[in-house]
């Protein structure tokens, strides 16, 4: 046999060598809902016809509903989900009715005494046969252990799933493993630093991934998923949306790739999410976006009030790309901090947003002012038809710092066919319910905004 011959014959003795030799490929989707989906590849040796596949390291709450098992030319007959796990407590309920050794040490001289007893009970303690006595199997400072004949077949070190399948043909390949899991989760965290004189913040962004599965994910491709995707809830209904910090909503295409109408934020490296730990990762950095701090008040019906109310302290900005940002946001909690004198900086609020698309407004509620204030009067209400009705509101805005502010008041509760008959200050229309006015406050004064409504229902 010449050289090249035995090349050749060598490389095919190698290839299912080589095929089997693939390294595990390990991919996790996770939702924000508390929702992966895990794609394991696996190399298989298969012999031809019907036998059984054992999958370990599965998570052990996976949905067995959602399991898919591609490999070429197999099929799947059966699966099964062995998700009792190896426990000392697992061992002796599944003893009972059997029989054990029980192994007692004696303190004073060390010597072993072992004895045959039949398990009757594991039900919050064990109860033994052993002879014509019954004992129960306590800790009594008697150094005891029991030995047990195997392990049962039901029990797993690990959260196992076992497939019964149907290869036509016998050899190496490459399977992929498929299915959705809770248990893994990921959230995002924002860092914003405000400069209120340059009317400007940095913001940092991270994404905390959980992993509450019961199993580690090795050496894993992860990507993530910005969006509510829809699911039944237990009682059959559907999740409930997120609030949002949203002013208006933008208009501008977002960075990074997309997979019909949800975000994909694939990590740049590989990671392990080990098992009942939570990472950080950084996704977000931006400096210098634009931004302000404002006072607001929101009130969403016509009524007096018998207290001054104190306003929201907010900080407002655009994620739109000449704001100096240029990306959606994913729902998260986003906390601001500012300089002090010192240019330390410390906390000043934080607060939660929904998923941001870009181009939007975002209004940011970190506390309450200490010295800026609104009072609502309602000074009449009148029928006007059977549909209409007329409310005369005044407020009384305070504000007790050494510089003049600007409040924005948001007067909420318009029905249809509403319109603005008078009014103190020019203001303007947010929405079909909610009328907005920017009214300014000197330094160490007070501002009175009246205006009269006419509303239908």
């Amino acid at each position: 046999m010449n050289r090249r011959m035995l090349l050749a014959s060598a490389a095919l003795l190698l290839a299912p060598l080589a095929a089997l030799a693939q390294e595990r490929e390990v991919s996790v989707t996770i939702y924000n809902s508390n929702l992966a989906l895990v794609e394991d590849a696996r190399p298989l040796d298969l012999k031809a016809g019907r036998q059984k596949l054992e999958f370990k390291d599965v998570s052990a709450a996976i949905r067995p509903e959602t399991v898919s098992l591609s490999a070429p030319g197999v099929t799947i007959l059966e699966q099964n989900f062995d998700y009792d796990l190896l426990t000392p407590d697992k061992l002796m309920q599944k003893a009972v009715g059997q029989q054990v050794k029980i192994v007692r040490t004696n303190p004073g001289d060390g010597k072993e005494t072992t004895e045959v007893a039949t398990v009757l009970a594991a039900n919050q303690g064990v109860v033994l046969k052993i002879g014509a006595r019954i004992e129960v199997l306590r800790d009594d400072g008697v150094p005891t252990r029991v030995i047990f004949d195997k392990v049962p077949e039901t029990l797993r070190a690990r959260p196992t799933l076992s497939v019964n399948v149907e290869a036509a043909t016998a050899g190496p390949r490459q399977a992929k493993l498929s299915y959705l899991t809770s248990g893994l989760s990921w959230k995002a965290d924002y860092v914003a630093l405000f400069d209120e004189a340059k009317g400007a913040l940095d913001l940092q962004g991270w994404i905390t991934l959980s992993n509450n599965s019961g199993t580690p994910f090795e050496n894993a491709r992860t990507q993530l998923v910005a969006g509510d995707v829809n699911q039944l809830n237990d009682g059959g209904g559907f999740q409930p949306r997120r609030s949002s910090g949203m002013i208006s909503a933008g208009v501008e295409s977002g960075v990074g790739e997309r997979v019909a109408d949800y975000y994909v934020y694939p990590l740049p490296e590989r990671t392990t999410i080990a098992s009942n730990q939570s990472k950080q990762v950084g996704f977000l950095s931006a400096q210098g976006v634009t931004a302000k701090k404002v006072y607001e008040v929101r009130e969403g019906w016509f009524t007096s009030q018998a207290e001054p109310v104190k306003a929201v302290v907010a900080i407002q900005f655009s994620n739109a790309k000449l704001a100096g940002l240029g990306s959606q946001l994913p729902a998260g909690t986003m906390r601001v901090y500012m300089r002090d004198a010192a240019g330390d900086p410390k906390f000043f609020g934080e607060n939660a947003i929904g998923h941001t698309p870009g181009g939007s407004e975002l209004s940011i509620k970190t506390g309450e002012a200490f010295d800026v204030s609104s009072q609502a009067t309602l000074v009449a209400e009148s029928r006007v038809s059977k549909r209409l009705t007329r409310y005369e509101m005044k407020y009384l805005l305070r504000n007790a710092k050494d510089q003049p502010v600007t409040v924005e008041l948001r007067q909420g509760g318009l029905g249809r066919d509403s319109t603005v008959k008078t009014e103190s200050l020019k203001g303007r229309r947010i929405d079909a319910n909610t009328l907005g006015w920017s009214v300014p406050v000197p330094a160490n004064g007070e501002t009175v905004l009246t205006f009269t409504v006419e509303t239908g229902w």
